[in-house]
């Protein structure tokens, strides 16, 4: 049995999770394939997934419905599979949280690469973390373990974060105290991936801001600088 990544299908046309489930296991992943949302919880409660493949279009609760569902208490990254054409789908799906998406109909390459690149991004199994290059950053009152991938405060607590999140906290933290346009932030933190989160790049950082601000409504860590990006204010150290 494969030792890889654990995929979760979540697809009601059972030719595509057949074809799906085919080309991953194939690639050395491990598959479960599921039907609708109830039978996706179950797979979550059964097994440890690191990736789902989550259906726009499905029966009972649409793929929207789940993947704010599964953000409100998880960061198991998620990719988006849509058969439509309409823009603002994808750009909601991005919104409530969805790491990527692709659109029906795809080959699996690009399905694999997809896959592939967000577990890179999230700190997945296909990445390994050499303990003598531990990225630590200190900033206002946050620590932030790139390896552990937390966000701890000064009270110690932990606050989660979604793969978009700390994507580009990791873009600001490296590059501190300087103006980042929208399109060099989607670069630093999407690289090949940013040209689906080119709408969705100001409600990442609000979603942000909410979790790192003292006051979201008045910044003082992610500043905006108008007609120019957004600036990282605080000084970072790094460890």
């Amino acid at each position: 049995m494969t030792s890889g990544p654990h995929i979760l299908v979540v697809d009601d046309h059972r030719e595509i999770r057949d074809l799906v489930s085919r080309a991953l296991l194939k690639d050395g992943f491990r598959v479960t394939a599921v039907g609708d949302g109830k039978a996706m919880r179950r797979a979550l409660a059964d097994a440890k997934i690191d990736l789902i493949l989550l259906d726009l279009m499905l029966p009972g609760e649409d793929g929207l419905s789940l993947c704010r569902a599964l953000r409100a208490d998880s960061d198991i990254p998620i990719i988006m599979l849509t058969a439509k054409g309409e823009e603002i789908d994808r750009v909601v799906g991005l919104e409530l949280g969805a790491d990527d998406y692709v659109s029906k109909p795809f080959g699996s390459r690009e399905l694999i690469a997809r896959i592939r690149a967000v577990l890179r991004r999230n700190g997945g199994r296909e990445v390994g973390h050499d303990s003598e290059d531990a990225k630590l950053y200190q900033f206002d009152r946050w620590t932030f373990d790139v390896n552990k991938r937390e966000l701890v405060g000064a009270d110690a607590v932990a606050t989660s974060l979604s793969t978009g999140e700390f994507d580009l906290l990791l873009a600001f933290v490296e590059h501190p105290q300087r103006t980042l346009s929208r399109d060099q932030l989607l670069d630093l933190a999407r690289g090949r991936a940013a040209n689906a989160f080119d709408r969705s790049i100001d409600t990442q950082i609000s979603r942000l801001r909410k979790k790192i601000e003292r006051d979201p409504g008045d910044p003082e860590i992610i500043k905006t600088i108008w007609g120019g990006g957004y600036l990282f204010a605080p000084e970072v150290r790094r460890s």
